[in-house]
């Protein structure tokens, strides 16, 4: 059924590491709802695997020390939206995880796997980019952590270094992201089900204690360019001003300055960035209502 070089189990993540490091060329493989696919396909015929599938200490929900949010990268979808330490802080994430494939694939997809895809269209990655992310890696040389925008150095390539043994383990959430701040994800595609986003945006807000300033926004799309990323020039534009409409109008039209989508059988440039627009504005004004705003 599937044409495999060599198959090789890793039951911890020092074993992991090694086996990473000793056959650099070997696909790494948890959940194998992407991998197994294009494997049956014919697209990675003769290729070897890796499975890290069942490691101890990469999955799961925590808050660390300083009570940053850890999520392991072997933590599936159904998981991640069911967690309650998600839903009490990054409750977005959890939505947006739900809207991947159908229930098979978020029982056994990870959302470690998601993100080293380093596809544009991951539902996880928007809202990961729009919250500030750190990827945790650990390798033969100990543990360093990524800010999220760094780890996606193009389309379909993320900073993984095979040679030394790198893993990707966790995902973080730092306190100062999370902190009284509320979201909203909208995944924009042709089917309500079991299709890939033409567009994904990702809203967040905090206000003021009076709810009538914006203390900070950040927005981050999928698709809108060949890796995720944030519309920095949008952010920078509502900080300090009112809770109006018109505030939220001038929002939509900055996130142009930023994105770079392009033209696809699912969508033509000038159509994405109309999504973009509207769903940046549909987005901030359900952020706002969570926040206890009101508009």
């Amino acid at each position: 059924m599937y044409d495999l070089s060599a198959f090789y189990q890793a039951d911890s993540l020092e074993e992991a590491v090694r086996l990473r490091a000793e056959h650099p060329e070997a696909i790494v493989i948890a959940g194998g709802t992407d991998v197994l696919v294009q494997m049956r396909e014919g697209k990675l015929a003769g290729k070897s695997l890796l499975s890290i599938r069942g490691i101890a200490g990469m999955e799961g929900v925590s808050l660390d020390e300083e009570e940053n949010l850890r999520i392991g990268s072997l933590t599936t979808f159904s998981h991640i939206t069911a967690d309650p330490l998600i839903q009490k802080y990054v409750n977005v994430l959890g939505e947006a995880v739900d809207q991947v494939g159908g229930p098979q694939i978020r029982n056994a997809g990870t959302i470690g796997g998601n993100t080293c895809n380093g596809v544009t269209s991951a539902d996880s990655s928007s809202t990961l980019h729009a919250w500030d992310a750190l990827v945790e890696i650990t390798g033969k040389n100990g543990v360093r952590r990524v800010p999220i925008e760094k780890f996606y150095l193009r389309a379909g390539q993320v900073d993984l270094r095979a040679e030394e043994g790198e893993l990707q383990t966790a995902l973080l959430i730092p306190k100062a992201s999370y902190e009284n701040t509320f979201g909203h994800y909208i995944k924009y595609a042709m089917r309500n089900a079991m299709d890939i986003a033409t567009l994904g945006t990702s809203v967040n807000v905090r206000l003021s204690a009076d709810k009538r300033t914006f203390d900070r926004v950040r927005i981050a799309f999928g698709v809108a360019g060949p890796v995720p990323l944030r519309a920095t020039s949008a952010e920078a534009s509502i900080c300090g001003r009112p809770v109006t409409l018109e505030t939220v109008e001038a929002f939509g039209r900055a996130v142009l300055e930023d994105i770079h989508p392009r033209d696809s059988w699912r969508a033509t440039k000038a159509f994405r960035q109309h999504i973009a627009v509207e769903s940046a504005k549909r987005c901030l004004i359900e952020s706002v209502k969570l926040a206890g705003g009101e508009l």
